[in-house]
């Protein structure tokens, strides 16, 4: 619902601050007062194009302001989030300035916002019904849902296009997978035999480690074995032997000791040689045993050596890391899948297909049943509004393919007089019959509406007397369901208002500056007095007018 609304310096008005309330809303003054320049206003705060033209004279920028209570706009919250524009809680306010260059920026919420956002969030917040853009009833995708809430058709629709997003998917993936078939196979096939020669070489981390230790090892044995043969000599077996050597001064030492008891720290460190050199020598004569210089197993651990370092060579990688390439070889194949991946996706899509033309065909007879009674229920309330004779249509146009939104496109026609043949309502030429046509299809939606804020524009234009008074019967009921605003020249519609605004044109320093109030109940006694009476206003007609305003009330 709109809250608020401030106007600066556009077009001739100054400086205009205006709080709203709910229910139904009269705007009412007299021809070129400026009523329109409300709804200019709330246009320009909604996105819609402005040029330097709408600053009022003199000045160097227009501002409009506009705050709506959106606590009951779940949809407009999570877009806002989405959007990141989010601003106080239940409230959106939405403000433009447009330079007298003609330069202009917009804002949601304070935060930088484009046109487009302004237009997107004012779809969620207000319709102006009549000869302005801001009309979302001649939107294809605005009128089919309508037609879906009116009949509560809503989640079906919603689980319908999950089914036809779901073919879809499942679609694009087959038809992607059968083009490239062809190329597909030849990698599979590629895939494959990598896959079995590097399964077939059977290669490990650990086993490269031990691999590279243990050639180490077998092609320098013949090395290895005479340097612990003459570690062996040289330690106990040669004549100038260490351990010989080492034995007999240990001898001496210890019977050294006898005379001198000094020498005991020394005996136990040559004692401890002594025997450290002794199991040097039974390790080397191990060591000897131990190693294997067989040629065919040094010829063996080549071969595979080689093996793994041109596998290695082959995939471009180093040798510990072929497991890992084998990975990404059998991870690639699994993405491929096979050619009984193919049928199944075929199967599959099939089955998907089938559900969605199921869903589709159910949703469009339900859409059928509730197109009728909609174009019922609008036809009859046009002969009430001047136009006797007329029809409305809410046709279901087949779609060969069908789409996300079902095998029909939804559109509203009319035909505005008996031998006119029905045709969309995007192209009606009049704006009053629009403005009336549009009241009419509120009126009946009124109860699923999502827009909280209605304004109507020239609804009146062409009618009077009796048709003037449903118009306002009308506004009114529309008013109970949403807030409602009605710029008016019929005292009949203005009579009907919970609320009047009068809008006037002053002088003021030699400028020409246009107002708004809102007018007590004498004071609407009086307009719509002027609005009966024309010129002379006399106490006759000032007693008509209390009785129209007592009657509405």
């Amino acid at each position: 619902m709109l809250k608020f609304l401030s106007i600066r310096d556009f077009v001739i008005v100054d400086s205009l601050e205006l709080d709203f309330s709910s229910g139904f809303t009269a705007l009412t003054g007299e021809t070129g007062a400026g009523k329109s320049i409300l709804i200019d206003a709330l246009s320009l705060a909604l996105g819609e194009r402005g040029d330097a033209d709408m600053v009022r004279g003199g000045c160097e920028r227009a501002e409009i302001s506009a705050g709506f209570d959106m606590a009951n706009l779940p949809n407009l919250q999570s877009w806002l989030r989405e959007q990141e524009l989010e601003g106080d809680a239940d409230t959106c306010q939405l403000r433009r300035i447009l330079d007298a260059s003609g330069r202009s920026r917009g804002f949601i919420n304070g935060r930088s916002a484009t046109l487009q956002q302004m237009r997107e969030a004012g779809d969620h917040l207000l319709d102006i019904h009549g000869q302005h853009a801001h009309q979302s009833l001649l939107r294809p995708d605005a009128q089919r849902e309508l037609l879906d809430g009116y009949g509560g058709l809503g989640r079906e629709a919603e689980a319908m296009g999950a089914l036809f997003r779901e073919w879809q998917n499942i679609h694009r993936r087959r038809a992607q997978l059968e083009q490239n078939a062809e190329a597909v196979a030849a990698e599979r096939d590629l895939l494959l035999f990598q896959r079995r020669e590097l399964e077939t070489l059977n290669f490990n981390e650990p086993e490269w480690n031990e691999l590279q230790a243990e050639y180490a090892r077998l092609s320098h044995a013949a090395s290895l074995l005479e340097t612990a043969q003459f570690g062996v000599e040289t330690l106990s077996e040669a004549d100038s032997a260490c351990l010989a050597q080492l034995n007999m001064l240990v001898s001496r030492v210890r019977a050294g000791i006898e005379f001198d008891t000094a020498l005991q720290d020394t005996l136990g460190m040559l004692e401890s040689a002594q025997n450290e050199l002794q199991e040097a020598v039974y390790a080397l004569r191990h060591y000897q045993q131990k190693l294997d210089a067989d040629p065919e197993r040094l010829r063996e651990q080549e071969q595979r050596m080689a093996a793994v370092v041109e596998a290695a060579r082959k995939y471009r990688v180093a040798p510990e890391q072929l497991p890992a390439a084998l990975q990404r070889i059998v991870a690639r194949l699994d993405e491929l899948g096979g050619d009984a991946d193919l049928a199944a996706l075929a199967q599959q899509e099939a089955a998907a297909r089938a559900a969605y033309l199921a869903a589709a065909k159910k949703l469009g007879a339900a859409r059928k049943k509730t197109a009728e009674k909609l174009s019922r229920e609008i036809t009859a309330a046009m002969q009430t509004l001047a136009m006797q004779g007329g029809s409305f249509a809410v046709a279901l146009v087949p779609l060969a393919e069908g789409n996300v939104h079902g095998l029909e496109a939804v559109e509203f026609q009319v035909a505005t007089n008996p031998d006119s043949p029905l045709r969309s309502m995007a192209k009606v030429v009049s704006g009053g019959e629009l403005s009336r046509i549009s009241l009419a299809i509120q009126v009946a939606a009124s109860q699923v509406a999502t827009v909280p804020t209605l304004i109507f524009d020239e609804v009146d234009s062409g009618i009077g007397g009796r048709v003037a008074e449903i118009v306002g019967q009308l506004l009114k009921r529309l008013g109970r369901q949403q807030q409602v605003m009605c710029v008016t020249h019929l005292p009949q519609v203005a009579a009907m208002a919970d609320a009047q605004w009068q809008v006037s044109k002053t002088t003021r320093n030699g400028a020409t500056l246009s107002t708004i109030r809102v007018l007590k109940q004498a004071e609407r006694v009086e307009e719509i007095a002027r609005m009966l009476g024309g010129v002379k206003i006399t106490e006759t007609t000032r007693k008509h007018a209390a009785e129209m305003l007592g009657i509405a009330a």
